[in-house]
């Protein structure tokens, strides 16, 4: 009924056996990092596999994710340079790279980066103005992850990223900066206007212009017609004259013959006047009678 002391000592070996095995045998899960210390003492870190450790010498200090871990930072109200307060919230991104230097040279590493991230937040929100913050956000973030980074090597951690998630203005701020930006809105209409109505004057003025320059050609070659005109009418009267000149030194009679035309073309052009109550009387009858004989001697070729 009641076990020997040999099976008493069998079963405690077996327990002990079995103890040992399952504080001797360690399964590390991928993407984890177990620190062991063999009295107090780091021996060596497990990564992810099986692995065999000596019970009741070794122990796991601590177990490390290798993932990325993101840290909030709480909404904090920071004076920026021109005295406004606002509220400020970001988000880090880090990453265990030296699990030894994580486990023995800071207690909380996540703490520690948050904290860190929020006096650094803080140290360069206020040495910039309301404007620069809004405008520069991409600096600010790459100006605080100079600042984790650099520290947190000494932690083991790397800082992948941190964004700055949301700036609150006060309302009474927002208020201003949309009246600002409305008048800003306002005066660069104003400017467009004005350049557009200067580039419609610039070009009103090139356009009349060349309108001008276009008349101005205009009557230049009007002018050269017209030159050209009076010199073939001056030079085919100087040759009628010089034909008429030798035509008379050749014919006594050709003057007498032009006038004799002359008088005639101004008869008819009287004879023409639709005036029934005027009578057409030659002032020389005698005159008329012996130009028309000239004519007649000219044509027949009869000399008096």
């Amino acid at each position: 009924m009641f076990a020997s002391v040999p099976e008493i000592f069998l079963i405690a070996v077996a327990i002990v056996v079995v103890l040992v095995i399952y504080k001797g045998v360690v399964i590390v899960p991928q993407a984890e990092i177990h620190m062991v210390e063999r009295l107090g003492k780091f021996n060596r870190s497990l990564s992810g596999g099986f692995h065999i450790i000596i019970p009741f010498f070794d122990k796991v200090q601590r177990i490390l994710s290798t993932k990325e871990h993101i840290i909030n930072i709480p909404c904090q109200p920071v004076i920026t340079r021109d005295n406004v307060t606002i509220q400020i919230d970001g988000i880090v991104f880090i990453a265990v790279v030296d699990p030894f230097k994580t486990t023995y040279n800071v207690t909380h590493y996540q703490t520690a980066v948050s904290n860190l991230a929020l006096t650094t937040l803080r140290s360069e929100i206020g040495s910039m103005t309301l404007d620069e913050i809004l405008s520069n956000r991409e600096k600010i973030n790459s100006r605080i992850l100079i600042v984790l980074d650099d520290v947190g090597a000494n932690w083991g951690i790397k800082v992948t990223r941190i964004e700055i998630s949301d700036i609150a203005v006060p309302k009474e701020i927002q208020e201003a900066m949309s009246m600002q930006m409305k008048a800003e809105r306002e005066k660069r209409a104003i400017e467009l206007k004005a350049q557009a109505d200067k580039e419609a004057v610039i070009r009103q003025s090139e356009a009349y212009r060349a309108e001008q320059f276009l008349k101005a050609e205009a009557i230049e070659r009007l002018a050269e017609a017209e030159a050209f005109q009076v010199k073939a009418v001056a030079k085919a009267q100087q040759e009628a004259m010089f034909m008429i000149s030798d035509a008379m030194s050749k014919n006594e009679k050709s003057a007498e013959y032009l006038l004799a035309k002359d008088r005639i073309s101004a008869f008819n052009e009287l004879a023409k006047n639709p005036s029934k109550d005027k009578i057409v009387v030659p002032y020389e009858a005698v005159d008329l009678v012996g130009s028309l004989t000239i004519l007649k001697d000219l044509f027949t070729g009869k000399d008096k």
